[in-house]
C-alpha cells in the first residue's frame, strides 16, 4: 500500500519553528518531487514547496527565505524546515508526490496532513 504520513506539526508562537516530515511507505520517493501543500479553513489549498529527484526547490513567494525543503533518500524522507512562523502560516499542511517538478499541476499521492498553529 502507498503512504505518505506527515508528522511534525504542532502549536508555536509567532517567531518560532517547526520540522515537518513526510515518510513514504511501498514506494520509494527516490523518482518522485515531493510538495508540501498546506489549507487553512475557508481558503483553497496552496503550494508551499517542493523539491524535485534532483534537489531542484520551489517556493512559494509567501515562505521564501523562512521555509526550507530537503530530503534524505536514504530514510525515503523529505523534511519541511519552517522558521520565523506566523498566523497566517496557521494551516493543515499536507504532503504529495509527483512525477512532474512544480506546484501548479495535481499530485498523485496525498498524506492525511499534519495541523500547523501559529498563535501566541
Amino acid at each position: 500500500q502507498l503512504q505518505l504520513v506527515e508528522s511534525g506539526g504542532g502549536l508555536v508562537q509567532p517567531g518560532g519553528s517547526l520540522r515537518l516530515s513526510c515518510v513514504a511507505s511501498g514506494f520509494t520517493l527516490d523518482y518522485y518531487t515531493i510538495g508540501w501543500f498546506r489549507q487553512a479553513p475557508g481558503k483553497e489549498r496552496e503550494g508551499v514547496s517542493c523539491i524535485s529527484s534532483g534537489g531542484t526547490t520551489n517556493y512559494a513567494d509567501s515562505v521564501k527565505g523562512r521555509f526550507t525543503i530537503s530530503r534524505d533518500n536514504a530514510k525515503n524522507t523529505v523534511y519541511l524546515q519552517m522558521n520565523s512562523l506566523k498566523p497566517g502560516d496557521t494551516a493543515v499542511y499536507y504532503c504529495a508526490a509527483s512525477r512532474f517538478f512544480g506546484l501548479g499541476h495535481e499530485y498523485e499521492y496525498w498524506g492525511q496532513g499534519t495541523q500547523v498553529t501559529v498563535s501566541s
